[in-house]
């Protein structure tokens, strides 16, 4: 079952069983894929529902950050189950050791030697880690390993 048509029928079961909350949260990811399939022209892929999954997911992380700084716990929770179902549905994410490892090939492969050098190790890095990890993670592994 393709991702799309895997999110159709999690939505409709989410309805059956009267889950309010998540049922919200699947609506408005088939409204963002459907806004993707319009701007595309033609049916989407998996990658392209991955695509619009992370950028939800990134979306969710933001307001977190920004509701804690609020001191809004009732919005983090609202925005952590959203995340939580969000990411279900995307591949499962590359942990800190993983990436780590990513990284510092890529610092040797672009012999970085300081931090000015960051953008040269995120252009090797990230078409690795599309989907599989958040760029302010590869971002802070990279500065942490190059200011050493």
């Amino acid at each position: 079952m393709a991702l799309f048509e895997k999110i159709d029928h999690d939505m409709i079961e989410a309805l059956k069983a009267g889950e309010k909350d998540r049922l919200t949260v699947l609506r408005g990811l088939k409204s963002d894929l459907k806004y993707r399939r319009i701007d595309k022209g033609d049916d989407l892929t998996d990658e392209d529902v991955n695509s619009v999954l992370a950028s939800a997911a990134k979306q969710r992380r933001d307001s977190i950050e920004q509701f804690a700084k609020g001191g809004r716990d009732d919005l983090v929770q609202q925005e952590k189950f959203q995340l939580d179902v969000i990411t279900h549905y995307l591949p499962k994410q590359l942990d800190e050791n993983e990436l780590r490892e990513i990284v510092a090939r890529a610092i040797a492969e672009v012999s970085a030697e300081s931090p000015q050098q960051i953008g040269a190790v995120m252009k090797v890095v990230m078409p690795q880690v599309k989907g599989v990890a958040d760029g302010k993670m590869v971002n802070k592994l990279a500065m942490e390993i190059l200011a050493k």
